[in-house]
């Protein structure tokens, strides 16, 4: 059994929806090693409707040439919570069903390592509000925005313990929390 290791972008003021404001920033290269480390240990990967219909068609197409996570992002079993979508096109993906908070601890007990996951902010939330994130990764910018959907938003607490950082030459800062429990 693994773990949920979250990945996320986010502004200093915790907006995490369409990080397309990231882009003017620049992907510091050592981004790129660290995002590969967290899916090293990755078996699986967990991701909501939405950021299913935004990754497929673009990661399915990619190759290694083309972005050194693609072979991770399309050879990896893929699980998408969803209660809408019923055929999946992107290699290797199944539809777990509508959230729960059980289905998730058996696809976690199922799985021989971590379940990766980028994106996807409102299932984040709630496995964040169930105590199932094991690993948040936040990777933030020095942005803020003022609106925007947050990852801690809706009255969602919770207390964690700064297992590394890392900052990086564009101003981002990669934070790496596990639960504080």
């Amino acid at each position: 059994m693994g773990g949920i290791v979250v990945h996320e972008f986010s502004t200093l003021d915790g907006v995490i929806d369409n990080p397309a404001w990231s882009m003017e920033y620049g992907f510091d290269p050592k981004m790129g090693a660290a995002i590969a480390q967290i899916m090293q240990g990755s078996k699986a990967i967990l991701m909501g409707r939405n950021t299913y219909e935004l990754f497929a068609p673009t990661w399915s197409t990619r190759t290694a040439e083309d972005d050194p996570g693609a072979p991770f992002m399309n050879e990896t079993p893929k699980h998408v919570v969803s209660a809408t979508l019923s055929k999946p096109e992107w290699h290797n993906t199944s539809v777990v069903g509508a959230y729960s908070a059980e289905t998730i601890r058996a696809l976690k007990e199922g799985v021989d390592g971590d379940i990766y996951l980028s994106g996807s902010g409102t299932l984040v939330r709630a496995l964040l509000a169930d105590g199932l994130v094991d690993e948040l990764h936040l990777f933030v910018y020095p942005l803020a925005l003022g609106a925007g959907r947050r990852l801690f938003e809706g009255g969602l607490e919770g207390r964690f313990t700064l297992a590394a950082f890392e900052a990086y030459e564009n101003g981002a800062v990669h934070l790496a929390y596990r639960p504080a429990n």
